[in-house]
């Protein structure tokens, strides 16, 4: 595939604009029947195979966590999804929008996320109803030659 063709995807497809590659190991944390559906066939078409559930029993390459306001504390859940990815992996964290039930304030994101020990690198709309937040785990430190 050109160069050109992969630029174009990222644009149009949001599993490859959210950061996911094919042949990942994805594990969906959270979900309900609330879940974005358009987004999660997305997702599973780009990388080749089915979101693997909280029941998975291996490390997986990335997470997708639905997460409301009533689901519990926020940073908790996401101390529990950096056990389930490996080293450098990356959370997508899915909040309801702005006026929607369950809405999570940005703040409370980034504090929870601080907490977690992770990094947020982007923030995107990925429907009508959900917002993401794209949040890495750190890599081991190099050792220095």
């Amino acid at each position: 595939m050109s160069a050109t063709a992969d630029h174009a995807e990222e644009r149009t497809n949001p599993a490859a604009r959210l950061g996911f590659q094919p042949e990942q190991v994805v594990q969906e944390i959270g979900y309900d029947d609330d879940v974005d559906q358009e987004l999660r066939e997305a997702i599973e078409e780009f990388i080749g195979s089915e979101l693997v559930d909280e029941d998975y029993d291996d490390v997986a390459d990335a997470v997708v966590l639905w997460f409301r306001d009533e689901d519990g504390d926020l940073t908790d859940v996401l101390v529990d999804a950096t056990t389930y990815i490996e080293e450098g992996g990356s959370i997508l964290l899915l909040t309801p929008k702005t006026g929607r039930t369950g809405y999570v304030e940005p703040s409370d994101i980034s504090e929870a996320a601080t907490t977690a020990g992770l990094s947020a690198s982007k923030s995107v709309s990925v429907g009508k109803d959900w917002s993401g937040s794209r949040l890495v785990t750190p890599k081991a430190a190099r050792p220095k030659r």
